[in-house]
């Protein structure tokens, strides 16, 4: 297990540098920077060359790299173009904003897609089966862009919840402020949760279907076992590996999902901070939403690989 682990982080730090320089050498070579961005293409050539020359794009992309790469290893990131401040002190708000959200319908989006899994893979053919399989379908079709689009455009026609943002201008302290708070997350959180949702249930459920026709389940049933005990206990744990080899997976659809969700709900999270960067040319500040983006998902892939490994040690080996 400990040769697992230590083999597993050594993949996630190579996530992470891999990510974060292709995103830095990909922003640099992209037409146009920083100088042009900001000032314009009709600015003099000197003054656009002037402004090149104190953000420090007037060097080659290998020298740019190797000092990039040099502060990285420290923690330092670069200053942000656009921001006039290190890149490690703007990141981490939105980082824990961006968190906050992945986490919340990450959790959403298990509590309800396993349990209907384990319902549709136990109960083909039922009605009810069949009508979950249509929606999980149905919100599979959909992506993120499509379902935020539309629960913001319920939202703004019904009144119910906030449209976007992540709090009111009039919003206080304590306890209203935090009934504020949760109300600004219903909307991004169920764009989030629906689409995996529907994603893991239906991987539940094939998994179930595998499980349930093996030999061990048909002679639990001729021991008489019960039903309810033989499924959520037996048959859940024999199928929820497939479904956890895969979750790293699921996380990385919902950062990738969340950015898109953030910049339609303008929640301040890191999705909407790497859309200013890029429309900004800010190469270090995108290189570092990049970075903390992959920390995200070595993190959560490193988890997920932890649980399966406790689920069926076999795949240590």
């Amino acid at each position: 297990m400990l040769r697992y682990l230590v083999r597993r982080l050594l993949f996630a730090v190579a996530l992470v540098v891999v990510v974060s320089s292709g995103a830095l050498i990909l922003a640099r070579l992209a037409p146009g920077d920083f100088a042009t961005a900001s000032i314009g293409l009709d600015a003099r050539p000197e003054t656009v060359a002037a402004s090149r020359a104190r953000a420090g794009l007037d060097r080659s992309l290998v020298a740019q790299y190797a000092s990039w790469l040099g502060g990285a290893l420290r923690f330092d990131f670069g200053r942000s173009l656009a921001y006039d401040r290190p890149v490690r002190d703007l990141i981490p708000e939105r980082a824990a904003n961006t968190a906050l959200l992945a986490v919340t319908a990450l959790l959403l989006a298990t509590a309800i897609g396993v349990p209907l899994g384990v319902m549709t893979g136990t109960r083909h053919g039922h009605w009810l089966s069949r009508i979950m399989e249509a929606a999980s379908l149905v919100l599979l079709s959909m992506p993120p862009l499509l379902t935020s689009l539309f629960l913001v455009f319920l939202a703004a026609r019904t009144g119910w919840l906030p449209v976007g943002g992540m709090k009111s201008a009039a919003a206080g302290a304590g306890l209203a402020g935090l009934i504020d708070r949760l109300q600004h997350m219903v909307v991004p959180v169920l764009a989030l949760a629906l689409p995996l949702g529907a994603l893991l249930e239906r991987l539940q459920a094939q998994a179930m279907r595998e499980v349930v026709g093996r030999p061990f389940v048909l002679a639990a049933i001729a021991r008489g076992v019960p039903r309810t005990r033989l499924v959520w206990r037996d048959v859940l744990k024999a199928a929820i590996g497939p479904m956890l080899s895969t979750y790293g997976l699921v996380v990385g659809t919902a950062l990738s999902g969340s950015f898109i969700v953030e910049i339609v709900t303008s929640w301040p999270g890191l999705g909407r901070l790497t859309f200013d960067a890029l429309r900004a040319r800010d190469v270090y500040l995108v290189a570092g939403c990049a970075a903390t983006g992959a920390v995200f998902l070595a993190a959560a892939t490193l988890l997920a690989d932890v649980a399966l490994a406790w689920a069926d040690p076999r795949t240590t080996d």
